[in-house]
């Protein structure tokens, strides 16, 4: 009986553990199908940010999207852009 306790206590544990893992996880990544050979380069988002003013903190491929990371007036974002056309996709206020 105690086993059984345990061993659902830790399957729950578990369970919970996963789905809040998924709750901190954006969703956000399909901005475009184009090859990534075809890609405007990074460093062209995060100077979209810069002239949007954001100070970007740093930026990375997510999916289809490139992820700048950067602060507006003291508030932490998450902009998503297409690395087809670098236009904003997406954005997340942290």
């Amino acid at each position: 009986m105690r086993v059984r306790l345990i061993m659902g206590a830790a399957l729950a544990v578990c369970v919970l553990g996963f789905a809040g893992s998924a709750a901190f996880a954006d969703g956000y990544k399909n901005c475009t199908k184009l090859d990534k050979a075809s890609w405007k380069p990074a460093s062209d988002a995060e100077a979209k940010a810069k002239a949007a003013g954001y100070e970007v903190r740093r930026s990375k491929v997510e999916g289809s999207c490139y992820e700048v990371y950067g602060v507006k007036e003291g508030k932490l974002y998450e902009l998503f852009y297409s690395p087809e056309d670098l236009s904003l996709k997406h954005t997340i206020a942290k």
